[in-house]
């Protein structure tokens, strides 16, 4: 299992499980709920924030929320 923060562009992954219990409701709200798949679109070039597409829309992550989500890598 990695952490949401350790993929590279391009590359997708189903989310896990979290990390932190404070930033887990956020999380939920915006879409990010174990099993969906995510796509790491963009990456900025300090690596913070990050771009991803998960439930149908593209949502910016802080790179401490990122490290918060643990996923599993998606092969298709």
């Amino acid at each position: 299992m990695k952490r949401l923060s350790e993929l590279k562009m391009g590359q997708k992954a189903k989310i896990a499980s979290f990390e932190k219990d404070d930033i887990f409701i956020k999380l939920m709200e915006m879409g990010c709920i174990p099993g969906e798949i995510i796509k790491v679109e963009q990456i900025a070039p300090l690596g913070d924030p990050i771009s991803i597409t998960v439930a149908g829309y593209r949502l910016s992550l802080r790179l401490n929320e990122a490290q918060s989500i643990f996923v599993e890598e998606f092969t298709n």
